[in-house]
């Protein structure tokens, strides 16, 4: 069961939802029941395949810009386009960051980044991401 929370809290916290899911990694290490090894991967599971929906997402999102309900004006997502033009497939490395690595893998969508290209930096970067939290975790202890 802590496994399938850790997987949710981890897909959920991916999307653009404001979930966390460094806290239930960190609880679930303290209590020692599951291997580290798979605890890692069970969270960037979950986090890796969170952004391949909003990169998803970034595919389809054009279709509904000019609908009133849209969150973002068109000179918000230009900007955004502009950014990721500038910067490419690389920002993706910042998709585990707070606040903005979520929309990075949105507008990759956006701007049809190769999904293989996509899941191998968001993977570098997710996995990173946890195995940093494992240290500091020891490092804490």
């Amino acid at each position: 069961m802590s496994l399938i929370l850790l997987f949710i809290s981890a897909f959920g916290a991916a999307t653009l939802l404001p979930l966390q899911s460094e806290a239930v990694l960190l609880a679930l290490l303290a209590q020692a029941q599951d291997s580290v090894f798979v605890l890692i991967v069970v969270a960037s599971i979950g986090n890796v395949l969170g952004s391949c929906v909003n990169w998803y997402l970034g595919l389809r999102i054009e279709h509904f810009k000019n609908k009133k309900w849209f969150p973002v004006s068109q000179k918000q997502l230009s900007k955004a386009q502009r950014l990721y033009q500038r910067y490419g497939f690389w920002s993706l490395l910042l998709s585990w960051l707070p606040i903005i690595g979520d929309p990075i893998t949105l507008i990759a969508g956006l701007m049809k980044e190769n999904f293989y290209r996509f899941l191998l930096m968001v993977s570098i970067a997710k996995i990173g991401r946890y195995l940093c939290v494992y240290l500091i975790f020891l490092n804490v202890l």
